[in-house]
């Protein structure tokens, strides 16, 4: 525990958090009485913030926006609902998924509810795991619900390819992939926060790269860092946000150096772009962003369940269930003590929506460390 001990000393962490404190200020002025919106698009950054207690130590200007960077939480109703329903027409088919998703609540069940009932869901911890269930189980089909950034992706794509090599004719994925540049944009353009910078996600970028992040700079005027989800890298991070502002800077720049580059890893790059091509995406509380989400190339169309089962909407609700404001926690518009269900129907033990069900949910964060 040494070396990560080294990233969560209290000294360094009070003199960090006395310098933002300093820059926020403005000695020239440019900062001072201004409200400064700072928005981590990473879920392992909330709750970094959360559990050492970051976001109250921050002066009274700048606020921290927890945005849509938890890839359970921004998956959406429909497409839980979807996969509910395939769940109940296709009796015999075997479905693998990560552990947050079985208890993410559709509108009418949830693949909990569903396996209690007897179907056939399967937790896995890797989508190469899904190789040995489709060759034990070679009557049966299996098709594995993928949701995550940039940072699953490649293991995915690389799980198809083997699929391939050895001839596997009982596997498919159902993609549901959300890309991380796409949603900043939309975020930006919507205009309904004040967003003055971002801290960027260091895994994701260590796939993509800090040059994904150029149109911020270079179309919004935004600043944006890249940093690590320990605490002295996410308060480092945000001191160089601010000392940007405070310099009328607006550049890309690299906190977590340890492990990111500007072109990220180019074998993981290219693997994704042999499986997968940018969809467009529906994003729980945002909507459909063009080109924010990964589809299974033609040349792999065998293993795509959107081609191999009738996968469609019908019958989905659009709206969150249950007065959930999920929606509004993601793009930043509320945080979750806001939510009239926080606390109180909504708990850990009785989540009524995906942001309290993930381990990296806001709403999750708030509950167990932020709570009044």
């Amino acid at each position: 525990m040494k070396y990560m001990d080294e990233f969560r000393r209290p000294a360094p962490a009070a003199a960090m958090v006395e310098a933002i404190k300093t820059l926020s200020a403005g000695r020239r002025g440019r900062l001072a009485g201004r409200e400064i919106g700072i928005m981590e698009i990473c879920g392992t950054h909330t709750h970094s913030i959360s559990r050492y207690g970051i976001r109250a130590a921050m002066p009274q200007n700048i606020r921290l926006i927890s945005g849509p960077g938890c890839p359970v939480c921004v998956t959406s109703q429909p497409d839980i609902d979807r996969l509910i329903h395939f769940v109940r027409r296709e009796k015999k088919a075997i479905v693998a998924t990560f552990g947050d998703m079985l208890r993410v609540p559709g509108s009418f069940s949830s693949l909990e509810r569903e396996r209690a009932e007897g179907a056939e869901i399967r937790v896995v911890y890797s989508p190469l795991d899904c190789l040995d269930i489709a060759a034990a189980n070679p009557s049966k089909e299996v098709m594995f619900y993928s949701v995550g950034f940039e940072t699953t992706a490649p293991t995915v794509a690389a799980t198809i390819v083997e699929a391939r090599r050895k001839g596997v004719k009982n596997l498919s994925v159902l993609s549901l992939h959300k890309l991380t540049p796409p949603a900043m944009r939309a975020l930006v353009d919507a205009g309904d926060i004040n967003i003055d910078g971002f801290i960027a996600p260091g895994h994701v970028t260590a796939v993509i790269g800090a040059r994904a992040y150029g149109f911020l700079s270079e179309e919004y005027g935004l600043p944006c860092v890249v940093a690590g989800f320990e605490p002295l890298d996410a308060l480092a991070g945000l001191w160089m946000l601010v000392k940007q502002l405070s310099e009328a800077r607006r550049d890309i720049e690299i906190q977590y150096k340890r492990v990111v580059t500007w072109e990220g890893n180019r074998k993981a790059q290219a693997v994704l772009n042999d499986v997968f091509t940018e969809a467009d995406a529906m994003w729980r509380g945002i909507g459909v962003i063009p080109g924010s989400g990964l589809k299974i190339r033609e040349g792999f169309a065998a293993f795509d369940a959107e081609k191999r089962f009738d996968i469609g909407y019908d019958g989905c609700v659009v709206e969150e269930a249950h007065g959930c404001a999920c929606g509004k926690v993601l793009k930043g518009l509320i945080t979750p003590p806001e939510c009239p269900l926080f606390q109180k129907a909504c708990r850990p033990d009785a989540p009524q929506g995906p942001c309290m069900v993930s381990s990296e949910g806001t709403c999750a964060a708030y509950y167990r460390y932020e709570r009044v």
